[in-house]
């Protein structure tokens, strides 16, 4: 139980049995350890499994989104829907992005989020193997989750897609833009009402596990770096280094001519995501 972001108590009343085979979505509040409320989405995936099959094990994709984003943003729909082909899939909205609660903390505390929807998927399907995926923001906050958390919030494999391996980075004009928003007052403005992100207003203390130190990790689960080699925030450069950071337990898809994130995701890439999933984790 916990607050919404409208001062109402918001308690799940989600069934944990989805065994039924409804297609209809469940959406609900999910509190997260620090008592911030998570918009959350569970959709149901198209696979029909056979539960005695060991290769067919039941998947569900718990998703990331990059910053600015949201579980209603049409580019978060789009890539949930191209997971459910594979399994059920669970979206979110960080904290401080969308109806969520709180304030963006660009990356630290969001790692509370997933955490929360992954223990919200362990719960639905409590037999099934959980796959995080990752964007930008998200990419860095899949790579810290599973570095940090082996108990039920625990995922069985990680997609990192666009992530930064690095903090602070500045080195490109789009990275530039970013900064500003976070660290100047009127770039929060422009953010609260022109990207429905309430970004909070207090630097790092301390400063957060880096993505390329969680890496080392994460072993021994099974590890996914894609990036495209014309990412725009950036350069290929990072996926380099968690590459190597990762040595032989990760692997590195650098994408000819893909830019940045779930808007660069093509449906064929997504695929071919969704089948590494369902090799390493089914």
């Amino acid at each position: 139980m916990s607050n919404s972001p409208a001062g109402h108590v918001v308690r799940s009343t989600v069934s944990p049995n989805c065994e039924t085979g409804s297609r209809t979505p469940l959406r609900t509040f999910l509190p997260t350890a620090d008592g911030i409320s998570i918009d959350s989405v569970y959709d149901r995936g198209s696979v029909v499994y056979n539960t005695s099959t060991p290769s067919t094990r039941h998947i569900v994709f718990v998703m990331a989104h990059g910053f600015t984003g949201d579980v209603d943003r049409p580019h978060v729909r789009r890539v949930a829907a191209a997971f459910a082909r594979y399994g059920d899939v669970v979206t979110f909205s960080f904290r401080g992005h969308g109806r969520s609660g709180g304030r963006s903390t660009v990356g630290d505390r969001e790692v509370l989020d997933l955490a929360a929807a992954v223990g919200w998927a362990r719960e639905l399907q409590p037999h099934a193997r959980v796959v995080t995926v990752g964007f930008s923001m998200g990419g860095s906050v899949v790579l810290r989750h599973a570095a940090l958390h082996q108990d039920h919030q625990r995922t069985d494999a990680v997609v990192s897609v666009s992530a930064p391996a690095r903090w602070y980075y500045r080195g490109t004009p789009p990275m530039r833009r970013v900064h500003w928003l976070i660290t100047r007052p009127e770039g929060r403005l422009v953010g609260r009402y022109g990207f429905r992100t309430r970004i909070h207003g207090r630097g790092w203390d301390p400063v957060p596990l880096s993505p390329a130190e969680a890496v080392p990790r994460i072993a021994p689960t099974p590890l996914l770096i894609v990036h495209g080699d014309r990412d725009g925030y950036f350069p290929v450069d990072h996926p380099r280094m968690l590459a190597e950071a990762a040595g032989d337990h990760g692997e590195l898809w650098l994408e000819p001519g893909m830019g940045h994130a779930e808007h660069a995701a093509d449906d064929a890439l997504l695929a071919r995501i969704g089948d590494w999933a369902a090799s390493r984790a089914g």
